[in-house]
């Protein structure tokens, strides 16, 4: 029987050897950080890289068919990311808000302005998310760190007015506006008619009011149809609100 060359079994072993330190190696656990960072993968989003941005919740925009809140994470100055902390649900809602949403945000996003287009099917929601991404972007140029924009506060420089009660021949109307960096970021109906068919009349004509004003920065905002005196009365409470927050 022919015997082993002493000098194969040496190479054989060390070969052996090499080949298990290889196989090792390879087995290494691919959750293990530094291995991520050699390779090059991106951070997920809320990482470190996001964690050097400041936050700025916009103030709620309330709609024909819910409230909408827009969050902005902002970095030297750019705008990096865009969400809605509140959309409509609830029915349709919810698919409509799945479709517009996303949509919205990455507009936000490209236009750096709360100059962004409506998104079709959903008129609602997109004027609420503009009004709510300008106050985001009021409250940035303020110098705001990022709270949740409530009415009232002085995170921001917003402030708010009440205007003057407007009676009309259905019921007292009376606006109050959120202004911040001499622009409106928000108006609502605090007394609205109500009562029988005025309860429908108001929640169909309030929020439309509401977004016409913050469309317009002013008092000059078209009637609803079939809410002549409730259109009269916002009008009369919202200009006397801008007069004391200066015109």
């Amino acid at each position: 029987m022919r015997k082993s060359h002493p000098v194969r079994r040496v190479v054989l072993t060390a070969a052996a050897t090499v080949s298990g330190i290889v196989l090792l190696l390879s087995l290494k656990p691919a959750s293990d950080p530094s291995s991520a960072q050699a390779a090059g993968g991106a951070l997920p989003q809320g990482g470190a890289q996001a964690a050097a941005g400041t936050t700025v919740t916009g103030e709620a925009a309330r709609t024909q068919y819910g409230t909408v809140q827009v969050r902005l994470t902002v970095q030297d100055g750019k705008i990096t990311g865009a969400e809605a902390v509140q959309a409509p649900k609830g029915g349709r809602s919810d698919q409509i808000t799945s479709m517009a949403v996303p949509r919205l945000n990455r507009e936000a996003v490209a236009a750096q302005s709360a100059e962004i287009d409506a998104v079709s099917g959903a008129t609602y929601t997109s004027a609420g998310y503009r009004q709510s991404l300008q106050s985001a972007l009021d409250q940035v140029k303020a110098g705001g760190s990022g709270g949740s924009g409530g009415s009232g506060g002085a995170q921001g420089g917003a402030r708010t007015v009440t205007g003057d009660v407007a009676r009309t021949q259905y019921g007292p109307v009376q606006v109050r506006v959120t202004v911040s960096g001499g622009r409106i970021v928000r108006a609502e109906a605090v007394q609205a008619p109500k009562g029988g068919h005025s309860d429908e009349v108001t929640a169909t004509a309030v929020p439309k009011l509401g977004q016409e004003a913050v469309a317009a920065q002013s008092a000059d905002i078209d009637a609803v149809s079939g809410a002549t005196y409730t259109s009269a009365g916002y009008r009369q409470s919202l200009q006397s609100a801008l007069d004391r927050a200066g015109g």
